[in-house]
């Protein structure tokens, strides 16, 4: 956990929403989730819990409505060491989640019970990259995809 500090990188800006349902292809969707916790989460209620504790929250309220919607996380892991690119970007979660199509995501930022749960990211989150991809299946070389 690095800081207690945000950046401003917890939410979509509604520019980048609307780029998001812009792009419009049939399918599955990845999204790739860097996260970076507060030390102490920042509650507007004043509750009391490390950001890490209300990131666990966040996925425990937020779960049952990703998996109603199709939703299922495809790979998770604990960043390590920055090897390549800014040194002073620090992470402690990384993952990739799946949706069927980008209608199911856009269903759950919508979603009643997500809107409250989303309390708790928002509370939690220092940082946070989130990026949408098509996925593919590896190619016979190194890097190469098959679509």
């Amino acid at each position: 956990m690095a800081d207690d500090v945000s950046t401003g990188f917890i939410d979509p800006t509604r520019e980048a929403f609307a780029g998001f349902r812009e792009l419009d292809r049939p399918g599955p969707i990845h999204m790739f989730n860097l996260v970076r916790f507060r030390a102490q989460a920042a509650y507007e209620d004043g509750t009391v819990a490390t950001g890490a504790e209300a990131y666990e929250s966040y996925s425990r309220e937020s779960g049952p409505v990703f998996e109603r919607l199709g939703g299922r996380q495809v790979w998770i892991g604990k960043p390590e060491l920055m090897l390549i690119g800014p040194q002073d970007e620090a992470w402690d979660i990384a993952f990739i989640a799946e949706y069927p199509d980008k209608d199911a995501f856009v269903a759950m930022l919508r979603d009643p019970e997500y809107r409250k749960a989303v309390r708790h990211r928002q509370a939690a989150v220092a940082d946070s990259r989130l990026i949408r991809m098509q996925p593919g299946l590896p190619g016979s070389h190194f890097g190469e995809m098959n679509q």
